[in-house]
């Protein structure tokens, strides 16, 4: 039997045509969610709907809720963006934010009543970078000078970082014996972030906000950002070029570390004002997909930050409106992100039904087309190593 289709790369989509096929998944992902929920609960689809809306927009405590978890998970994408795009799959930002966040603990029980807010601030967020910097720096240095796998070393990474979270924990628990930290400085409020906006979390987006700005400048208009894109890309040619992959390799980790440690410092500090295992919430692995869907351009990984945050939190409201456990809003959101994650293949590759000449004509069309495309980026790529050298 002869094939009946084939699978072919696509050409580059115009950047409208790719926002229109995200939107497509999310609309096949809330029909089929809407579906799961219809035969459990046997609610009206939009009725659905509506609580998901109102589990975001109900009252203005949940817009700022919403905006609040918006601003962790894109500084989380923030975090992984420049790892990710020198193809340095660092996967150990849970980790990295927990030493983060257990820095941060110990020094607002240590020194929390007895300096100044704003001195405060200064040394925990330093420390927590510090922290997480160094984290990201063990994987970095393996990786460079032994060739290691970074996957699965930045993963057990996070594993450690669990365990030492755990131990401090328990050195810590108020009251004795409850294997909580409680509150920190509950009735001072020392090491707290100061209210902004009214809310206790405001600092947090205007932190946020700005490293946005400055991770987008650093990634496409400084010389390292630069340096990322070209190791990204082949390491041989960053060679060539002249670039040391060790030392950018190391440099960029140290910075997605400490962003991790801040993200850390701003969950603990800012938001919860207490430590435990379950600090980083999942968001180191969330923000992934927020990172790679973005192309990792900052300013874009803002409204996907948004739209993950909305759907998680609508599939929570409705969970609780119909009555279910956290395990059907888990579900609803694990396939919103999988019909998402299904469209990134419709935007780089084609199906071509049929099979014998119809295939081979349409393979024809596309390949003079592809070749051109392979042979600008191969000119493009030999000017980038030009111009490099000559730089150095």
């Amino acid at each position: 039997m002869k094939d009946l289709f084939h699978i072919a790369r696509r050409e580059p989509l115009d950047w409208w045509k790719k926002i229109l096929v995200r939107i497509g998944a999310v609309l096949v992902a809330l029909l089929i969610c809407s579906v799961f929920l219809y035969a459990v609960t046997k609610m009206n689809p939009i009725e659905i709907y509506k609580a998901m809306f109102k589990g975001n927009f109900g009252s203005n405590r949940k817009v700022w809720i919403l905006i609040r978890d918006t601003m962790t998970l894109l500084l989380f994408a923030l975090a992984l963006a420049p790892a990710f795009k020198m193809k340095f799959w660092n996967i150990g930002a849970e980790g990295q934010a927990l030493i983060g966040g257990v820095i941060t603990a110990g020094l607002m029980i240590a020194l929390g009543n007895k300096l100044p807010t704003s001195v405060m601030l200064l040394i925990m967020f330093a420390a927590s970078a510090l922290g997480g910097a160094l984290w990201g720096l063990i994987p970095a240095i393996f990786k460079a000078v032994w060739k290691t796998n970074e996957t699965l070393f930045t993963l057990m990474m996070n594993y450690i970082a669990l365990q030492i979270t755990s131990y401090c924990v328990a050195l810590w628990e108020n009251p004795f014996g409850s294997n909580s930290v409680g509150v920190i400085n509950q009735k001072t409020g020392g090491g707290w972030f100061p209210t902004v906006f009214g809310q206790s979390f405001g600092l947090n987006v205007i932190i946020v906000l700005a490293l946005t700005v400055v991770m987008f400048f650093y990634l496409k208009k400084s010389k390292q950002g630069y340096e990322i894109s070209v190791v990204g890309e082949s390491e041989n040619t960053a060679r060539y070029s002249g670039i040391s992959v060790k030392k950018v390799l190391i440099r960029t980790m140290l910075i997605s570390g400490a962003i991790c440690g801040i993200a850390g410092c701003i969950i603990v500090g800012g938001i919860d004002h207490t430590i435990s295992t379950t600090t980083a919430g999942g968001r180191g692995f969330t923000a992934i997909i927020v990172a790679w869907m973005a192309g990792f351009n900052p300013f874009i990984m803002i409204p996907i930050s948004v739209l993950l945050v909305f759907l998680n939190r609508g599939a929570a409201q409705v969970a609780s409106t119909c009555g279910l456990n956290e395990y059907a809003s888990d579900i609803v959101t694990a396939v919103i992100l999988l019909c998402i994650l299904a469209s990134e293949f419709f935007l780089n590759y084609r199906i071509l039904f049929g099979s014998g000449k119809k295939v081979e004509a349409a393979a024809v069309t596309a390949g003079p087309k592809a070749e051109n495309l392979e042979a600008e980026k191969s000119e493009e790529s030999n000017e980038a190593a030009t111009d490099s050298r000559e730089e150095v």
